[in-house]
C-alpha cells in the first residue's frame, strides 16, 4: 500500500512513517519543516538530538533498504502543489498529522492563536478539497484529540465519537445519532472540533473515507524501528509548551528538578504509549470505513490517570520531589474521565499501560541527554487568560 504520512518529521509523524515502512508499506513524506522552525522561535529544541529530515530517511534506507521519500510543501497554504502531489503519487492511504499540535502554544498570544487556526483547519480542508477536485478515493486517517471532549466530568463513559438521544418533541419522542457535543480546552482543541465537523460533511457530501482518531496523551520514547539506530531516534519534548505531561515528569526526575503538578493535580486524563499509537495507526489503515459511511471515529487511548497519581508514581520510583504550582490553564480543577475504546481493541489492540520498567525506560533517555536540557525551558508560562498564573516551581539552590 502507498501511504503519505502528512507530518512525518514530527513527534508522531516520524515513528509512525518508521512502522508502516518497516511493515512493508510504500511510505511518502510530506513535511514543510513548521515544527522545527517552532523550536528556533521558542529556544526550545527536542532533549534528544534528532537528525534532518534528509539525514533520517537516508539512515532508514541504510539500515533497512528501504526507501522513504519526502516532500517538502505546507498543505496549509500551498492547495495547487498538494494537489499535484496527491494527483501525481496516488497514495491509497493519506494519515494527516500536519498541524500545530500544541495546546499551550496556541494560547500563548494573538499570533499563534491565529497560527494555530490559520494552518489547522486550512490543512485540513486543503486535504479534503484537493480529494474530491482529484475525484480520487483516498482513506484519511487523521490524528485528533480526546479534547474534544472537552476535561470536565460527564458522568458517563464517553463512546467513540457518537452519542444516542432520545429528542422529546410534539408528544413524540425521536431516536437520533449525533456527535458527542464537544467542550475545547484551547485554542488547539477548538481546531479539531472544526476538523470535525469538515469530515462530517465531506464525509456525506462526496462520500470521502475519513477515520478520526481521538487521541490521548502520548508517553514513552521509543519504538522497535526509532530504537534501531541513534540517528532514528525520535524526538523527546520537555519544554512547557510541548513536552508531554508523564515524559514532562519523568524528565524532570532524571534532571533533579522538581515534578511540577499544576493546580491540585486532580485532572484526569487519557494516555497512550508511543508503541501503540504506531500500531493503532496501522489497523485505522487496515480497517477503513466504505465509500458512503459515515465518518469512523475511534477512541485513541489505553488507560486514564489523574496527574496528581502519576506524580506521585514517579516521585516513589525516582525519589523526586513533587511541588504543586499555580494552574496556566482555565480548567476544572478535578475531573473524571471514563472513556471507551473497545473499537481499537477489538481490532487486536494489545495496550501497553504503565510499567516501572517502561518508566525507567523514558528517565534513562533523559539522563542520557540531561546535558542537552534548558532548565529555563521547563515551567510552563503559556496563560489561557490573564487571570492564570505560570506553573513556577521554587528551586533549591544547590
Amino acid at each position: 500500500m502507498k501511504i503519505a504520512v502528512l507530518g512525518g518529521d514530527g513527534f508522531c509523524g516520524w515513528p509512525t512513517a518508521l512502522h508502516l515502512s518497516d511493515i512493508g508499506n510504500d511510505v511518502l513524506i510530506v513535511d514543510n519543516g513548521s515544527r522545527r522552525r517552532i523550536d528556533d522561535e521558542l529556544g526550545a529544541y527536542s532533549l534528544t538530538p534528532i537528525r534532518t529530515l534528509d539525514e533520517r530517511v537516508a539512515a532508514w534506507k541504510e539500515i533497512t533498504g528501504k526507501e522513504i521519500r519526502t516532500f517538502d510543501i505546507d498543505i496549509a497554504q500551498d492547495y495547487d502543489a498538494l494537489r499535484e502531489f496527491l494527483a501525481t503519487e496516488k497514495p491509497d492511504a493519506v494519515v494527516h498529522f500536519a498541524e500545530q499540535r500544541s495546546a499551550p502554544y496556541s494560547m500563548t498570544n494573538s499570533t499563534h492563536k491565529r497560527y494555530t487556526v490559520d494552518n489547522n483547519v486550512n490543512a485540513t480542508h486543503n486535504l479534503l478539497v484537493a480529494i474530491v477536485e482529484n475525484d480520487q478515493d483516498i482513506h484519511v486517517v487523521h490524528l485528533g484529540t480526546m479534547g474534544v471532549y472537552g476535561y470536565g466530568t460527564a458522568g458517563m463513559t464517553i463512546p467513540e465519537g457518537y452519542l444516542n438521544i432520545t429528542v422529546k418533541t410534539e408528544g413524540k419522542e425521536i431516536q437520533q445519532e449525533i456527535l458527542y457535543p464537544t467542550h475545547p480546552g484551547s485554542v488547539y482543541h477548538m481546531t479539531k472540533v472544526l476538523d470535525q465537523t469538515l469530515f462530517a460533511y465531506y464525509a456525506k457530501n462526496d462520500e470521502l473515507r475519513i477515520t478520526d482518531l481521538h487521541q490521548g496523551i502520548i508517553w514513552g520514547t521509543h519504538t522497535p524501528q526509532t530504537e534501531r539506530d541513534e540517528r532514528l531516534i525520535n524526538r523527546f519534548d520537555y519544554d512547557g509548551d510541548y513536552g508531554t505531561v508523564l515524559n514532562r515528569f519523568l524528565m524532570q526526575a532524571a534532571l533533579g528538578y522538581p515534578l511540577t503538578v499544576h493546580g491540585t493535580g486532580g485532572q484526569t486524563r487519557a494516555f497512550i504509549h508511543v508503541r501503540d499509537m504506531v500500531r493503532c495507526i496501522q489497523l485505522a489503515i487496515e480497517n477503513p470505513p466504505a465509500r458512503g459511511d459515515r465518518v469512523k471515529i475511534f477512541n485513541q487511548m489505553t488507560e486514564t490517570h489523574r496527574v496528581r497519581d502519576l506524580a506521585q508514581l514517579v516521585s516513589r520510583i525516582t525519589g523526586a520531589e513533587v511541588q504543586m504550582v499555580p494552574n496556566p490553564r482555565k480548567e476544572s480543577a478535578e475531573n473524571e474521565l471514563k472513556v471507551t475504546n473497545e473499537n481499537f481493541l477489538k481490532l487486536g489492540l494489545e495496550p501497553t499501560t504503565l510499567s516501572e520498567g517502561l518508566l525507567h525506560e523514558v528517565e534513562n533517555t533523559a539522563k542520557k541527554y540531561a546535558h542537552r536540557a534548558d532548565l529555563d525551558k521547563i515551567p510552563a508560562r503559556s496563560l489561557w487568560t490573564k487571570h492564570q498564573h505560570a506553573g513556577e516551581p521554587t528551586l533549591k539552590d544547590k
